[in-house]
């Protein structure tokens, strides 16, 4: 399931902020035992020039919106680091 959902999450990301730097890691393994079981946690490291001259809470939620119906559909917990 995870590649599938991270081919998913860098479908989408792609379509929405067409990022020059996009790569998307599965980090369930670091989460087993935790809510979720482990699973549905991913880390994405994105730079785009959609983030030019936004701050970073902006960033975040313009990824939120890209990603919207994967959260807590596939998608438990979401790091990230996004950058222009």
């Amino acid at each position: 399931m995870s590649e599938a959902m991270i081919e998913q999450i860098r479908q989408r990301l792609t379509e929405a902020l067409a990022p020059t730097v996009l790569e998307i890691a599965d980090e369930g393994h670091r989460h087993v035992g935790h809510a979720g079981e482990g699973k549905g946690h991913f880390h994405v490291r994105i730079a785009s020039a959609a983030f030019a001259g936004q701050l970073p809470l902006k960033r975040h939620r313009m990824i939120y919106a890209a990603l919207e119906g994967l959260m807590d559909n596939g998608i438990h917990a979401l790091s990230i680091d996004a950058t222009p």
